[in-house]
């Protein structure tokens, strides 16, 4: 186990996997719950306050699926399936290391954001990821 997490906490996480990426099947959402968990193990840049799920979905200015209808109610069976695999610590190139990502729609991604490297695309959604030598734990 990568994290530690309680029921709700899977709960959550599927659900902001929904939010965030429901038009990208299940592999989009998947990337997007390594991003989560990420930014759990992390212990760098602004997520260095960051030690659980929960702290990394709400904080601050970070996941907009938050505020999208999608992320409210509870998560389906399929879903939860989805979290637990991410719980498990299964990673999807190229969120295996990423800390962000946006979803600029067809504009090709940005070669950085954050100033953090491009790591890759997926569908809709640009990753990037840090440097290995600042954030070592994600390496």
């Amino acid at each position: 186990m990568l994290v530690s997490y309680n029921t709700k906490e899977k709960d959550l996480l599927a659900r902001i996997m929904r939010a965030e990426a429901l038009n990208e099947g299940d592999l989009g959402m998947l990337m997007v719950g390594n991003v989560v968990v990420n930014r759990v193990v992390a212990d760098c840049y602004t997520f260095k306050e960051v030690d659980s799920i929960t702290d990394a979905i709400y904080q601050k200015n970070q996941f907009s699926g938050t505020e999208s209808s999608l992320f409210y109610g509870g998560a389906t069976t399929a879903e939860i399936r989805l979290a637990e695999r991410i719980l498990r610590g299964e990673y999807y190139y190229p969120a295996t290391h990423s800390l962000w990502f946006y979803a600029p729609g067809n504009i090709s991604c940005k070669a950085e954001w954050y100033s953090q490297p491009l790591a890759g695309k997926y569908k809709n959604h640009c990753f990037y990821r840090p440097d290995s030598g600042i954030c070592q734990e994600l390496y």
